[in-house]
């Protein structure tokens, strides 16, 4: 596991298929905190949006992928992407732009499946 220090630090760890990327960081400190405050302040409000969207995905589900729901629903989701978590980025300055490039080269490097290195061990 590889940490990428940040304003929001990000760690990335190899899989079996890839690679995960830990940013709780960045949903803790930015996007939940910015959602809680919210609803602080205006409870119903930040409750009816909400339930509003709700109800929107529940007739996404129902109408289809092309549905009027399904595409004001991406809309409300898009409008709280940028709302709570800056457009969906997260910041990587100086330093950290090569920690996230060297993990992911060690990542991205061919290695053996599981059943290769079992094979291997045989």
């Amino acid at each position: 596991m590889t940490r990428i220090d940040g304003p929001f630090p990000i760690t990335v760890n190899a899989t079996d298929d890839g690679a995960e990327l830990d940013i709780s960081s960045f949903l803790i400190r930015a996007v939940l905190t910015q959602l809680v405050t919210d609803a602080a302040e205006d409870p119903e409000g930040v409750g009816e949006e909400l339930a509003g969207i709700g109800g929107l995905l529940k007739s996404a589900v129902h109408q289809g992928r092309d549905s009027h729901a399904r595409h004001e629903f991406d809309a409300k989701m898009q409008e709280l992407v940028e709302r709570f978590a800056a457009g969906g980025t997260i910041p990587l300055y100086g330093a950290a732009v090569g920690q996230m490039r060297d993990a992911l080269a060690v990542i991205a490097a061919p290695r053996p499946v599981p059943a290769q290195r079992e094979a291997g061990a045989a």
